[in-house]
């Protein structure tokens, strides 16, 4: 009876071990290496945040974080395939606005949407910067009124390149264009690294983009800003009017942040959110952001999720005044 007393024991401590054993391994995350989609090509607004917020990362969890671009569809291939992926913590996104627009687009322009939001879970917005007007310093316009007044004399002779169709550097000129009064020729682009390409070459004539993309070229003399869609100047290019401020309804925020698929385990999520808090403030990646121009306007999982209701709402408006494009 001793023995059959004892075995019962041991049994059990057997059984708890076991049972304790799945909750070990969940403790464990992050064990392997993490890969934060850029769903743009390199030199793009997205890829400039995300890799020295990935070595951040990668600092603060302890296991490499590795930067990849799946570019494609104004964005939509990368955010498809993180949408798609296994909610395991290990395949994070790294969005801009653009996130809330495509699914409007899809449904305007009569495609079956390549992904929802209901998709994603946020886990914090890292950056947020309106866009500027650029155009190359040897051209014509000196000033936003020249640019205007050009516009209004040659309907649809000035291009601008964007990352795609209904993009967020494509948004935000129809949004200015549509409030001038001006016609201009839109030329979409892969990515906004190729886009800035593309005005430098002489390929288009300006460009709506984060300042983070363009400022190297305005330092080193070869780009000019004409404007920017913030709702007040920036205090790194105080000399740049709003559109706002020039009569000119047209408000625009390019933002970055960073998701995960739906379905991520609670306790992966809250390291992620701890991890990105302490990425945000980690001085390599604030002097990074620095360096363009880029202040870091951090904000946590439940902030992000409020203020990204509210913006896709309004960029979805903004999509359908645009409507289908011919």
């Amino acid at each position: 009876m001793q023995f059959a007393a004892m075995l019962r024991v041991v049994l059990a401590i057997l059984t708890t071990l076991g049972a304790a054993a799945p909750v070990s391994s969940q403790e464990a995350y992050p064990s392997r290496p993490i890969a934060v989609v850029v769903p743009f090509p390199p030199g793009g607004v997205a890829d400039i945040v995300a890799r020295p917020v990935a070595e951040a990362l990668s600092r603060v969890l302890g296991v490499p974080v590795i930067v990849e671009n799946k570019p494609g569809a104004g964005g939509g291939i990368g955010m498809s395939y993180v949408a798609k992926a296994k909610p395991d913590g290990y395949t994070l996104l790294l969005a801009l606005s653009s996130i809330s627009i495509l699914p409007e687009a899809d449904k305007v322009t009569g495609r079956s949407p390549m992904y929802q939001l209901g998709e994603f879970v946020p886990i914090a917005r890292l950056t947020a910067d309106p866009t500027v007007l650029a155009v190359r310093s040897d051209s014509p316009w000196n000033s936003l009124a020249d640019f205007v007044a050009d516009a209004r004399k040659r309907p649809g002779a000035i291009s601008y390149g964007s990352s795609g169709n209904y993009g967020t550097m494509h948004m935000p000129m129809e949004m200015f264009a549509a409030s001038a009064g001006i016609k201009l020729l839109h030329v979409p682009y892969t990515g906004g690294g190729p886009a800035v390409v593309g005005l430098l070459g002489g390929n288009v004539d300006a460009l709506s983009t984060g300042p983070s993309t363009v400022i190297q070229h305005v330092k080193a003399g070869k780009v000019r800003l004409l404007a920017s869609w913030g709702d007040k100047r920036l205090a790194s290019i105080p000399e740049v009017p709003t559109l706002l401020e020039s009569g000119y309804d047209a408000v625009f925020f390019q933002w970055s942040g960073l998701f995960a698929p739906v379905g991520t385990p609670e306790a992966a999520l809250a390291r992620l959110r701890e991890a990105a808090r302490a990425a945000a403030a980690d001085p390599k990646f604030v002097a990074a952001m620095a360096t363009v121009e880029t202040p870091v306007q951090y904000m946590d999982a439940p902030d992000l999720q409020r203020f990204w209701d509210v913006d896709a709402k309004k960029l979805g408006e903004a999509v359908r005044r645009v409507g289908k494009l011919e």
